[in-house]
This record gives C-alpha cells, sequence and structure tokens, in this order.
C-alpha cells in the first residue's frame, strides 16, 4: 500500500527547498535522551506539505511532555540479547517487513516469546518515529494498544543499532486475515468485535487521557491480532499530540496511507481526531467487502474501495453483492447494513458532523447485542420442586383427555410414573398444555 512522503529534518531561512542536517543531528541526540517505545510494519511514501508548519515530534516539547508521564517500565535490552533471541537475526524468523525495518520472532528469558523490530540503518525519518514510539506507549496503557515491552539503542561499528521489542501478536494483522494470507476467514461476529476493540483503542487515545493523541495512520495492517483475536492498535511512529486548548486542528506535515486519509487533511495540512474518525469508516468497509481501501491488481472501477461500494450502499437489494465472499453468506444482511450505515457517517464529508470514537464504540456495541442470541442465564428460571411436591400419576390426576407421563426405571423392572413437568411445558406453549411442543421420545398415549 502506498504512503505518503514527509520530508527529513527543517529548512533553512536561506533556502526554502532545502533542508538543514545539522538541525536533524541535534534532534538525534536530544531524542536519544528520552527514548521509550516504537512499531512499525508498513511501507510508507511521505509527501511534504506546502504550509509553513512544523511536526511537534520534531520538537523537544512533545517529547518532554511524554517522558514526564512516562508510566510503563520499559526494560532496557543490549544488543547480544536481541541478537541471540532472533537466532543472529536470522531470516526465517522473519514475521513483518516494511519501510521502518524487519520484524522478528524471538525468545526472551528462555521462554517469553516477543516480536523485535530492527530499524534500518538508513533514514533518520525512521529514528524520529522510534523514538516517537517509544515515548508514547511508555506512557499510554489500554488493552487494545499494543504493549511495549522495551527497546534497545547501542552503538557498534556499523553505526547506532535501534530496536524496539513487542508482546508477540500470534495472530497477525487484521489485513493478513481480510486478505487471505493466513488462517481460516474471520467470522461476522469476530470482525465486529475487532472493529469495536479497535475503535476502544481509538477512543482512549482520543478521549480517556489527559491530552489528546491523533494516531493518524490507522489501517488494518496496524491492527494486530492476540491469540484470541483481541485487535491491538499497533505503530505509533507518525501519531500526534491533538490541538491545544481553544484550537480546533494541528497543522503539519501530511502522512499517512494512500486511501485511508481523510480529504481535509489530504488538501489542508489540518489535522484533528476526525481524521482518525474517518479512516475508521474505511476500515469498516473493508471488513464488509473483504477488500483493501486501494487495489490496483483490480479492474479500474472497482480499484477504490469507497467508489466501489456506493451504488450497492444506496441499494438494499444489491447490499449483498459487496459483502466479503470468504464469508460463504454466513453473516446477517441487516447488521451488516447498520454497520455500513455506521460507516458512511464516519465518512462524512464535513469532519465536524462525524461521531466520536466514543459513539462508535456505542453503535457497535448495539449491533453485536442485537445479533447475539438472548443469553439463557437471563431467563427467569422456575422454582425447583422438592421430593414432596413431586406429582405422580394418579386416577384424580387432571390431564385432558390423554395421559402423558415420564417412565423413569428403579431397581428389577420397577417403575413409577411422574407427571411432566407443567410449568415448563406452559412457558412452551404460551400458557396451554400444546402436545405439539413436547419431545416425542416423552410422551405415550394410554388406552
Amino acid at each position: 500500500m502506498k504512503c505518503f512522503h514527509f520530508s527529513i529534518g527543517e529548512k533553512t531561512p536561506n533556502n526554502n527547498n532545502f533542508f538543514s542536517r545539522s538541525s536533524t543531528r541535534a534532534s538525534w541526540a536530544r531524542s536519544l535522551s528520552v527514548a521509550s517505545t516504537s512499531f512499525d510494519t508498513s511501507r510508507r511514501s511521505e509527501i511534504s506539505s506546502t504550509e509553513n508548519s512544523r511536526d511537534l515530534t520534531e520538537t523537544t516539547g512533545f517529547a518532554d511532555l511524554l517522558s514526564q508521564r512516562r508510566s510503563n517500565d520499559l526494560r532496557v535490552f543490549k544488543f547480544s540479547e536481541l541478537k541471540s533471541a532472533t537466532k543472529g537475526f536470522n531470516r526465517a524468523f522473519v514475521i513483518g517487513e516494511g519501510g521502518f525495518g524487519c520484524v522478528f520472532r524471538g525468545v526472551v528469558d528462555r521462554h517469553v516469546d516477543v516480536a523485535v523490530k530492527q530499524l534500518s540503518r538508513n533514514g533518520l525519518q525512521g529514528h524520529k518515529e522510534w523514538i516517537n514510539e517509544v515515548n508514547i506507549l511508555g506512557v499510554v496503557n489500554h488493552p487494545n494498544l499494543v504493549k511495549l515491552i522495551g527497546y534497545c539503542a547501542e552503538d557498534d561499528e556499523r553505526g547506532i543499532q535501534r530496536l524496539l521489542v513487542y508482546e508477540l501478536m500470534r495472530n497477525k494483522s487484521l489485513e493478513d486475515h481480510l486478505l487471505g494470507r493466513v488462517g481460516f476467514p474471520l467470522s461476522w461476529m469476530t470482525r465486529l468485535q475487532i472493529a469495536q476493540g479497535a475503535a476502544r483503542g481509538l477512543a482512549y487515545l482520543h478521549e480517556e487521557m489527559d491530552f489528546q493523541l491523533i494516531f493518524r495512520d490507522f489501517k488494518t495492517s496496524n491492527i494486530l491480532l492476540d491469540d484470541d483475536f483481541n485487535p491491538k492498535l499497533s505503530d505509533f511512529g507518525l501519531a500526534r499530540q491533538g490541538p491545544a486548548a481553544g484550537l480546533g486542528h494541528v497543522s503539519t506535515v501530511v502522512v499517512g496511507t494512500i486511501g485511508y486519509a481523510a480529504p481535509e487533511y489530504l488538501h489542508t495540512g489540518r489535522l484533528t481526531s476526525k481524521s482518525d474518525v474517518w479512516s475508521f469508516g474505511v476500515v469498516l468497509y473493508e471488513l464488509i467487502t473483504g477488500r483493501r481501501a486501494v487495489e490496483r491488481n483490480l479492474p479500474r472501477n472497482e480499484q477504490k474501495l469507497l467508489e466501489w461500494v456506493k451504488p450497492y450502499v444506496s441499494d438494499s437489494k444489491k447490499f449483498h453483492l459487496i459483502m466479503d465472499p470468504r464469508l460463504e453468506g454466513d453473516y446477517s444482511l441487516k447488521s451488516a447494513q447498520k454497520l455500513s450505515s455506521l460507516a458512511n457517517k464516519c465518512l462524512t464529508k464535513n469532519p465536524k458532523a462525524r461521531p466520536k470514537m466514543s459513539e462508535v464504540v456505542e453503535i457497535i456495541g448495539k449491533i453485536i447485542s442485537d445479533l447475539s442470541p438472548p443469553q439463557a442465564e437471563n431467563e427467569p428460571e422456575p422454582k425447583p420442586e422438592s421430593e414432596s411436591e413431586s406429582q405422580f400419576v394418579t386416577e384424580e390426576t387432571e390431564v385432558p383427555q390423554r395421559e402423558t407421563v415420564i417412565r423413569t426405571e428403579e431397581g428389577n423392572d420397577n417403575h413409577m410414573k411422574r407427571v411432566f413437568d407443567f410449568k415448563e411445558l406452559r412457558n412452551r406453549s404460551i400458557g396451554r398444555f400444546d402436545w405439539r411442543h413436547w419431545p416425542p421420545s416423552m410422551v405415550r398415549n394410554s388406552a
């Protein structure tokens, strides 16, 4: 998936077309003193904004803010430890690869499975993302955000080694499952639960901390799945602090992934939390259709997902034609249409009209609850009867026309007859003794 390119360094006052490396080197030195976490497996292409704005992640202010609030205990690994954990960074242990570098599966402390991401030595921008992620994941703490265990930053004869160590997510990414790269197709209910968990992660970043974080690169490849398919957001290298009090947006360099970035952000560089909401709407349609946001291998009129689904979403009789064929019809069309309606709200052109992520969590929760069967434990249970209250069939037992009994054997072919639980029958037949609802094996006709 093609992404946008952002530039390295800062503009010099003498020439607007060139960038100063000295300021970048100074930032490099400062950032190492406040390092804390990071993650990325996506490919990025980046676009420079035409506005004269700067990214807060390139200033010490945002890093200082995060380092002061750091609450997570991050382990500092030696490079030799991680080299041993990955069998010398053996290519056989690669579980992901992208613009950042390679992600290896490894084992630390003899039995702890981890994912080790090694930053490519080429490019200063990757280092900035590495610092940004260390700082952010050293502060945030939520079950729907990936957990950073520690990091490594060492110099050797070939330069600085920058690595990140995460909890291992064995079920890989949501993108891997939707595209059929691994395992079996995700069920419809699992897709809804993944959407809800991812929404909770974004809601936490946007609304539940004392400062706001904008994820800025929300997509299926950045949603990892644990052993139980619980989603966890990963790759905070592009995350940004939200606007200060009294401001409606942050002006910044435009970065992200084509097909997911909100149009107002692409056109103006003005970033708000509603940019993430737009990206979430795109992911909802990926869950519904099983297609990428942009797929160049399809016919031209089907390459852009949002354009392709438009005529089908507006026609309820054709809606089923956009459903992921890998579901093989095993889904609720009504709940899929509700999810599509939510996606459309997230994709509203006016960012202020888009819902907050906390509202999105509630809406998906309602879709799930409507789809789930009623819980048996919520139904009123009949009061248990004592042995003395058990009724036996006698001549005085009033049973309309037919005597219905259950035969139970006791000892040496002795039989006793007990009246069927009429209370249960009454519940099943809505107050009537309807023999048609009784199990055939438990009914006999008396002569």
